[in-house]
């Protein structure tokens, strides 16, 4: 249960999202038109983001369980919510339908007792019939082919722990094998196997499979696949590991696929491609094994091959080094009889036959074998396996010897204690070698203290054995003054007496004495027998200087009869299963989804019911040591293509191979094995496999043996192929209940607060997150979402080409469609609102290098660009803490908090290397870029979702302006140093050689007591070559201006504005028809002594004055917005000088207004910004039609509650977005920034195609019939000149001349054309401009001239309104100033030298008409300018 304050907090949250939902009815959103803006970004304080919806108004109870929908775009919409203290766990979709279960009476309205469907076509929910399970359901499993769905959980009716309702039929029924029981009762999960042809259940609970003297497969081995070709006795013989061998195939084919040998000892897959070896076309083959160690074998296995064209008939093998030909004896598989043979063995080619064994008539010592193939079919002999069969089982002490035989779940082992040292001597087999382990130790140590050595042999069946233990000679290793007398203990099995012998070690040549002759019955697939080998009670001799010396070699057990089983000789062994008794299996059962039998498994499970799967009950619960509790579970399983079972829950293994292994293990080639590092630290929740990699979700930190470092928190990945963990990131700092993966992407569900990256910085998950399988890394999730999610899976399938959506179930708190660490881009949508795209990348939550704890408190400053600017339009207004002590009787007000992640200021720059538009963004965040962690400032790339670092020094604090001028230089601002140079607060950035410039731009200097603060970069386009900086400071290097200052960027020289001010400025926006006048805004004092909040500056003059009566302003101004230049157009907020509420006043040229109505106190705006309409609203006096003032930031209302950004039409607020922390509390936005540096807010109303066509064709001929009438003038007028004065032929006529082309005159039809048609305003240029174009023209011809050569052009002005029309068939073409010019006249368009624009008309030889395609400015140039 949660505690008291936790559930407090959970309930505070509830209320704040009432509050924030809870608004009257609106008709829609107002269509913004982004696109005229370019690119768009909204920054702010937020981690997730809604679209102001009045579809319904949410509330969500922390003691329900939600059920909400993800997109595939990751957008969340809430469907429906359980009673009070209902939960969800499970979930899964047949067909067109999604069903659901947990523990719940009631779903949205809807009575339904723990399970439940939903059809998204409707949005409606249904009950599942009347006689469903009776209690808490845990896992669904949905048979799509079938039509069923399979529940689990802990019920008793229909079914013991497992239901299923047929979607047909709309009925409950039981599984034919009635459910489980024992332990807790209760099924986990419900996982297909890889095939999806059976059902593995998993969970708390007990099985008992019949147990009786027919073994598995017809083997005594289950681990061997059945053949008709080998026998009990055969199939239990463990073969001899050879891949230390040398083997030779030869003559082998030149097919590279199948020329290689060794891909026949242990083949990996069916017969074919690399695991079949073929000879030479036309040959037969010998193949060669040389071991080169003493080897005891019975027998070998081969497998022939079945590939077409290919087959070994027959065959002899002959033992090394000995050189003799062996007689095997082997089962005919047609009629089952034994057989012998010598010189010519047959090799079955019925390809039924997986392989035959050839055993020897005894076992025999060898060194190697050599099998001759004389027979074959086809083109050449070929072979699917080859094997040497051992003796029974065998053990080296030589740990290196002890490998992993092919259908063995483990190697042989040994343990030891002690010293011990390796030993080698030459034996008397030629070529080979002996290596023993010796210990030395004084004469008289007691047993319990001298050295020990122990071997586990693997045995793979039962039967009776005689093991044996080799001592080696002493003459060969020189001694045997040494040796002494040993005592071996054998431990056949559970339940066996063990057997005790006192041997001598003091034998002068190689013995093999028997220690042990009896039964041996493996009680699980991968038992052991122990062989142990002690210091004698009274050992013999007295040694050598005081010393004696312990041998270890090898131990053999030889197989005398395979006719025991563990129901025959369990008898004698007390405590194994007795003849016709029953095997325990615990957690695990596997059912065929094609199996027709009634069988009971709360009961006994009949041995023909039982699958090779089964076993993993049964070992499960053998290494458990029968200690089952209601806390012992399985939880989760996933089978790999390759077969291998891998299950995760909460266990602690004590007994066998895998004793230590905790909370997850795998089931390989029939018996359990470990993952690396003995498991996991904590239990495991949940599995889900992905190609070779196993995601596995829970409770855990590390593995057990803590090889990770800590990085495996709540979630880890299991790579199958290099059988290793992998960290995703570091984890998440909470519990992962659910695992799903959609889209090439694994979504966690939880209950944790943060994802972590590889660095361990944190950035906010509330409770669901997203692993990106491609990038390896934690990625925006798409939706934000804090609460305890317990469930994630996907929903049904999705529309073509549409991706797959989700659903997601838990605890909500809070929630938004939209997940981003402080930043969204926006784009047009459509009446239901914008299109925003979060931002792909990931911003951390802590920042390890910011170096005033009060950062993350402050504000976003207000940065703008002017319209000459390459870059973006950046306009922030915020409120900040007044930093510098002023005369002024206010000061500014403190703002809300900005806690990190947040971003507070934006620019789009075009990156040259990259081609296309990337933000640079500045704020109070950290983030991990190419192994390092920077923080404050980033560059953001929306084409690749990717965040990457500017190089150089960090930033140490919080940055809250950026702006980039035209030449590519980038002013950051805000509040911090910047390591290893004297920048406070302000610094430069040449992004062209991308490195801070530290010697352009002298630092500023605070007041006495205070900091420097930023908050706004600007320019204006009446002083191109400057940069306005404001905020809080005293100076600028040397030159003192308070608050506002005037860097030129061509001189690098600071300036004040006129006489300055005094005080704090927090926005900064600009009025004019070429911004001439710069309106400050803030806590300000003019050079008389005057308040004037709002203030403007005339650069044409060098002066200061208030905007209107300063009285008339309540308080310090935080946001402040000129409308389109109209200086008598203003808006401005802020708070009142006591700070006890908010305001917002209209400037109408007269006085100061009041406007709206009155925001609640809590209320914070940090930004105005005139935005432009698709539609339109009633025209008022304040706002026009055409478009409406966004305001941001922390906003209350009492008509619509709380946002985070309105839109003010003039006479009312309309509430337009909303945003939430990571904590789940309201955010704030902090400031809207674009790419055009000036847009028009005129609406383009085209005409209908059919009046566009009739005016351009009379616009044509008028234009056609005045140039023939000026022609005919002309000629009249020339031969009137003619005849006035003689005719002189070496005057040319000059045709491209101004005076003689009627260009002019088109150049005003085409600008009376435009404005007619487009409605934009094109004015005349001057006449002095006129003249200067027509003398440059003169004097230096244009390379670019319009003789139409060289592009497409609109051939009449109505042509060219057609392509405005279209704007994909719009002709243009690039060009270049080569110049610079004001273009102060109306209808011009500035250039500065080397700007590249576009040319649209060029038709006339003086003007050409051009865009800027940086700020998408157009207007006339002259032509000569440009190149």
């Amino acid at each position: 249960m949660p505690s008291q304050s936790s559930t407090s907090s959970r309930w505070s949250s509830t209320i704040v999202l009432a509050a924030f939902l809870a608004h009257p009815v609106f008709a829609s959103l107002p269509m913004v038109d982004f696109t005229r803006m370019g690119q768009v970004g909204l920054a702010g304080a937020f981690a997730g983001l809604s679209l102001f919806s009045n579809s319904t108004t949410l509330s969500f109870d922390p003691s329900a369980s939600s059920l909400l929908s993800r997109t595939g775009e990751g957008v969340l919409t809430t469907i429906g919510t359980t009673n009070s203290g209902g939960s969800i766990s499970s979930g899964c979709a047949i067909n067109d339908i999604f069903y659901f279960a947990g523990s719940f009476s009631s779903i949205s309205n809807t009575s339904a007792s723990n399970v439940a469907s939903y059809t998204p076509s409707s949005g409606t929910f249904a009950a599942l019939g009347s006689n469903g399970p009776n209690g808490p359901i845990y896992s669904l499993y949905c048979d799509v082919s079938n039509s069923q769905l399979w529940v689990g959980g802990h019920f008793t009716s229909p079914g013991s722990s497992v239901a299923i309702w047929d979607t047909k039929s709309n009925s409950w029924s039981a599984p034919s094998f009635k459910g489980f029981t024992g332990a807790a009762g209760e099924v986990l999960s419900i996982t297909p196997n890889s095939s999806e042809n059976s059902l593995l259940f998993t969970g708390s609970f007990l099985t008992s499979f019949a147990e009786n003297a027919t073994a598995l497969n017809n083997t005594n081995n289950p681990n061997i696949p059945y053949s008709p070709g080998a026998t009990p006795f055969s199939s239990s013989l463990v073969p001899v590991p050879l891949g230390g061998a040398e083997i030779l195939g030869q003559p082998s084919s030149s097919n590279p696929q199948f020329n290689n040998i060794l891909n026949i000892l242990c083949p990996s897959g069916p017969d074919g491609p690399g695991n079949t070896w073929l000879a030479a076309n036309g040959n037969g083959a010998v193949v060669t094994v040389r071991d080169f160690s003493s080897i005891d074998a019975y027998g070998v296995r081969l497998g022939n091959t079945f590939q077409s064209g290919y087959g070994t008939t027959a065959f002899s093998v002959t033992s090394i080094p000995d050189n003799t030909v062996q007689t095997l004896s082997y089962v005919n598989p047609s009629t089952g009889q034994n057989m012998t043979c010598t010189d010519s063995c047959p090799l079955s080619t019925d390809s039924s036959i997986l392989y035959q064994d050839f055993i020897f008539t005894a076992p025999v010592t060898l060194t190697g074998m050599q099998i001759t193939i004389s027979g074959w079919t086809g083109a050449a002999p070929g072979l699917h396996m080859l094997q040497l069969l051992s003796s029974g089982a065998f053990a080296s002490a030589i740990s290196s010897e002890n490998t992993q035989s092919c259908f063995a779940p483990n190697p042989s082992n040994t343990t030891s204690t002690g010293q011990w040292s390796t030993e080698n001597a030459v034996t008397n087999i030629p070529g080979t070698l002996q290596t023993v382990l010796v210990s030395t130790f004084a004469v008289g140590t007691p047993p319990s203290e001298a050295p020990s050595f122990t071997w586990q042999p693997y045995v793979s069946a039962s039967g009776q054995y005689d093991v044996n233990i080799v001592i080696p000679g002493c003459t060969d290793f020189e001694d045997c003054a040494l040796r002494t007398s040993v005592q071996v203990t054998v431990f056949p099995g559970e339940g066996t007496q063990p057997w005790v012998s006192t041997i001598s070690q003091q034998v002068q040549s190689d013995t093999t004495t028997l220690v042990y002759s009896g039964p041996i019955v493996p009680s699980s697939t991968n038992f052991v027998i122990t062989i142990s080998m002690t210091l004698a009670n009274n050992p013999e001799g007295s040694g050598q200087n005081g010393q004696y010396e312990l041998v270890a070699g090898n131990v053999a057990l030889v197989l005398t009869s395979a006719n025991v089983s563990s129901a025959t000789t369990s008898e004698s062994s007390g405590s194994n299963p007795t003849a016709n008794s029953s095997q325990r299996g615990f957690g695990f059962f596997e059912w065929p989804l094609s199996s027709s039998a009634s069988i009971d498994a709360t009961g006994t499970i009949p041995n023909t019911s039982k699958t090779s799967l089964d076993m993993v009950s049964i070992d499960l619960y053998n290494a458990l040591g029968a200690a089952t509790s209601n806390t012992t579970s399985v939880t989760a399983v996933a089978q790999h293509p390759s077969g291998t079972v891998y299950l995760g829950g909460n266990f602690q293994l004590i007994s066998g191979s895998t004793s230590g292994i905790s909370n997850i293990v795998a089931f390989k080639s029939g018996s359990l094995i470990a993952l690396p590092n003995s498991g996991l630290n904590g239990p495991v929740t949940s599995l889900m496999l992905y190609g070779d990699e196993l995601y596995v979700g829970g409770s855990f930190t590390d593995t057990n043996a803590a090889s990770m470092q800590g990085k495996l928190k709540g979630v880890a990945m299991y790579e199958v192929s290099s059988n290793s963990w992998k960290a995703m990131g570091a984890g998440v700092d909470g519990t992962v209940a659910s695992l799903a993966l959609a889209n090439e992407q694994i979504q966690v569900a939880g209950n944790f607060t943060e994802v972590f990256n590889s660095s361990a910085a944190g950035v906010s998950a509330g409770g669901l997150a997203t692993w990106d399988v491609h990038s390896g890394s934690w990625v925006n999730s798409g939706g934000f979402v804090v609460g305890n999610m317990t469930f994630v899976g996907n929903s049904t399938l999705p529309a073509q080409g549409q991706e797959q959506t989700q659903i997601i179930a838990g605890i909500v708190q809070s929630m938004a469609e939209y997940g981003a660490s402080g930043l969204v881009m926006l784009s047009n949508g459509g009446s239901s609102g914008p299109l925003v795209t979060p931002m792909g990348a990931q911003l951390d939550i802590s920042i390890t290098n910011a170096s005033a704890p009060a950062t993350t408190a402050k504000r976003q400053l207000h940065s703008r660009r002017g319209p000459s600017a390459w870059m973006s339009h950046l306009k922030i207004g915020t409120l900040f803490t007044r930093q510098t002590t002023t005369t002024s009787s206010s000061t500014l007000p403190p703002a809300p908090p900005a806690p990190a992640p947040a971003v507070l200021a934006g620019a789009f720059w075009t990156n040259v290397s990259t081609s296309h538009e990337v933000a640079i963004i500045g704020g109070n965040f950290s983030f991990s870029s190419s192994s390092t962690t920077s923080s404050a400032l980033a560059i953001y790339d929306p084409v690749a979702s990717s965040v990457s670092a500017l190089a150089g020094a960090q930033i140490n604090g919080v940055v809250r302006a950026v702006y980039v001028d035209q030449g590519q230089q980038l002013f950051v601002g805000g509040e911090f140093n910047l390591t290893g140079t004297t920048a406070n607060g302000l610094a430069l950035y040449d992004l062209s050689s991308q490195q801070w410039d530290t010697s352009s731009m002298q630092p500023l200097q605070p007041s006495a007591g205070s900091s420097v603060v930023v908050r706004s970069i600007t320019s204006s386009t009446y002083k191109s070559d400057g940069v306005v900086i404001a905020g809080s400071f005293a100076q600028a290097g040397s030159v003192s201006c308070q608050g506002i200052c005037l860097f030129d960027t061509t001189l690098n020289q600071w300036s004040p504005l006129g006489n300055g001010i005094q005080g704090d400025v927090s926005s900064v926006s600009y009025a004019g028809n070429n911004q001439e006048i710069l309106i400050a805004a803030g806590s300000i004092i003019l050079s008389n002594g005057s308040a004037a909040n709002v203030a403007q500056y005339d650069f044409a003059n060098a002066t200061w004055a208030a905007v209107g009566d300063g009285g008339e302003i309540p308080g310090p101004v935080t946001a402040v917005e000129v409308n389109n230049g109209n200086s008598s157009s203003i808006f401005a907020a802020g708070r009142t000088a006591d700070g006890s509420s908010s305001f917002m006043i209209f400037w109408n040229g007269i006085s100061w207004n009041n406007v709206g109505a009155p925001l609640q106190s809590n209320t914070n705006i940090s930004q105005l910004l005139m935005v432009p309409l698709l539609n339109t609203h009633s025209a008022n006096s304040i706002v026009e039609s055409d478009r409406m003032l966004m305001v941001s930031g922390a906003l209350s209302d009492s008509s619509f509650g709380s946002a985070s950004s309105v839109l003010f039409d003039g006479s009312s607020f309309i509430p337009y977005m909303t945003t939430m922390t990571a904590q789940g509390a309201l955010g704030s936005i902090s400031s809207l920034f674009y790419s055009f540096a000036n847009f028009s807010f005129n609406q383009q109303n085209f005409l209908a195609t059919g009046i566009v066509i009739l005016i351009s064709i009379a616009i044509a001929a008028g234009v056609v019939f005045l140039l023939a009438l000026i022609g005919i003038l002309w000629t009249l007028l020339s031969r009137r000149d003619d005849k006035l004065s003689k005719y002189n032929v070496n005057e040319d006529e000059d045709d491209d001349s101004v005076q003689h082309r009627p260009s002019s005159l088109l150049e005003h039809i085409n600008a009376a054309t435009r404005t007619t048609i487009l409605g934009a305003t094109l004015n005349n240029v001057s006449t002095e401009k006129e003249e200067a174009a027509k003398e440059a023209t003169a004097t230096e011809p244009d390379p670019f001239g319009p003789d139409g050569s060289n592009y497409l052009r609109a051939e009449t002005p109505s042509d060219a309104v057609v392509g405005t029309m279209a704007a994909e068939q719009e002709f243009s073409r690039p060009a270049h100033a080569r110049f610079s010019y004001d273009g102060t006249g109306k209808g011009e368009l500035p250039l500065t030298a080397g700007l590249e624009v576009e040319v649209l008309d060029d038709q006339d030889a003086a003007w050409w008409y051009a865009r800027n395609p940086q700020t998408g400015q157009e207007g006339v140039v002259p032509a000569a300018y440009l190149y």
